[in-house]
């Protein structure tokens, strides 16, 4: 199978699973590399462009992503009180993201086995 037969990837980052396809954005919890990097992911399912989910297909699939940023999330504020009394306390924190841009999905055969003369 080529590149272009990969419809789309199940990928595994930080604990979630996302569903992607070449050229795909998508956040998640921060990474540990810098902007501009690229790494490779290994992904736990793959559909080829003909409708098929191929086990075997995934095993030796490999998902190629950019970090394009690290992002801060929206703000949320946690307000605690209680009723009849002074008691009044806000909160409040921003997660820390990075958005991954997927470059490629690729289908490597296996190997060859090397015969010895």
């Amino acid at each position: 199978m080529k590149q272009s037969d990969v419809a789309y990837a199940i990928v595994r980052v930080g604990g979630q699973q996302f569903k992607v396809s070449a050229g795909d954005t998508f956040v998640v919890d921060r990474v540990d590399a810098e902007e501009g990097k690229s790494l490779t992911l290994e992904p736990l399912a793959v559909r080829t462009g003909d409708g098929e989910y191929d086990a075997d297909a995934a095993r030796h699939a490999k998902v190629k992503v950019k970090v394009t940023e690290h992002v801060l999330g929206d703000k949320i504020r946690v307000f605690t009180y209680k009723p009849k009394s002074t008691f009044k306390k806000t909160r409040g924190h921003r997660s820390r993201l990075s958005r991954l841009t997927v470059e490629s999905i690729t289908l490597k055969a296996e190997k060859e086995k090397k015969g010895g003369a």
